[in-house]
């Protein structure tokens, strides 16, 4: 094998490795260098995630259309196949003859693997077909791209894996982690961001404020965990009761809050009473909430007196009973 050819080859791979774009395309690149390199006729590189048994078939060169879409479900179908015994035992094979009737000339299966804290993970495979044997020029190439491919599968695990959990970090900062609501954070950041809106465009907002009747009997009586299970109830109506344009949050310990756009306050409170008035029984005890409404402009120039309009409305509410819902504008409970 001429050094010529190994160097263009590693630099083909170090650019596709180092450059932005996904982890496919730079392994297709570098699969193409490596069968022309080694004089392959075909080539393929499957890829494995370690947490799930399934293998992925991401890059290919040489293969029509028809004949990739057959091979590649004949490895899916097959749990005996060469390929996927390859990542299974991570053992390398050159020059081997195919299994599969009819095939002609040889194979070579390389594992694709990396070591992380003393432990092997398989992530795949790199295989090529040829008609001559390889020689050991060519076998030392082939080991080289096997190992860039796992480097490269694994950097790009990587880096999903870190995009995943920054997700999720920031999911947690704006969650209740019971209910899966928005927390008191959020909602105080949409509440503004509607009001000054509306404000701009001469709009309406809406904020309800609801609490759970009797919870802390329930809590007293049955549990904490059977108040949790109230809790989770409560906010699953919540959450199928409102509009998309609607914000619903955990509000302190069993008040939850909602932002409605417009002036449909009213009518998504009455809503969501009804589906709390539906909820079975939880540890023996009926679930229902009292809600209080108020609206931007017409009961409150701010957050902060949008929300004391919204609670005033919801003591007078409680005042007449549980599951009652009253109006900062009327003063009445309905």
């Amino acid at each position: 094998m001429p050094d010529d050819r190994a160097l263009e080859v590693l630099t083909r791979a170090a650019a596709v490795l180092a450059r932005d774009g996904t982890i496919e395309l730079a392994l297709e690149e570098l699969l193409a260098a490596t069968t022309q390199a080694v004089g392959a006729g075909s080539g393929v590189i499957f890829a494995q995630d370690p947490d799930r048994p399934a293998i992925e078939l991401i890059a290919a060169v040489g293969f029509d259309d028809a004949s990739l879409a057959a091979f590649a479900r004949t490895v899916a179908e097959n749990p005996d196949h060469a390929i996927r015994q390859t990542i299974a035992d991570r053992t390398v094979t050159f020059d081997a003859k195919p299994r599969a009737p009819g095939a002609t000339g040889l194979r070579s299966h390389l594992p694709l693997a990396v070591t992380r804290d003393h432990v092997d993970l398989p992530l795949g495979v790199l295989a090529v077909a040829h008609d001559a044997p390889l020689d050991e020029g060519a076998r030392r190439l082939l080991a080289a791209a096997a190992q860039l491919a796992a480097v490269g599968l694994d950097r790009a695990r990587l880096a999903s894996l870190v995009a995943e959990r920054s997700e999720w970090f920031e999911r947690m900062a704006h969650m209740d982690p019971l209910t899966g609501l928005a927390n008191t954070r959020t909602f105080s950041r949409v509440l503004e961001l509607e009001l000054a809106r509306a404000g701009r465009q001469g709009g309406e907002v809406s904020l309800a404020v609801f609490d759970i009747d009797d919870f802390r009997s329930t809590n007293d009586a049955a549990g904490h965990a059977a108040g949790d299970d109230v809790l989770r109830e409560v906010a699953a109506v919540l959450a199928e009761s409102v509009r998309l344009v609607d914000t619903v949050a955990r509000y302190g310990g069993d008040e939850f809050v909602l932002v409605a756009p417009g002036s449909a306050g009213m009518t998504v409170a009455r809503r969501v009473l009804a589906g709390v008035a539906a909820l079975p029984d939880v540890a023996g005890r009926r679930v229902s909430v009292s809600a209080g409404v108020a609206s931007f402009p017409a009961d409150a120039g701010t957050a902060e007196e949008l929300l004391a309009a919204a609670e005033r409305a919801l003591a007078e509410a409680r005042a007449s009973g549980s599951g009652t819902l009253g109006e900062a504008r009327s003063q009445r409970t309905r």
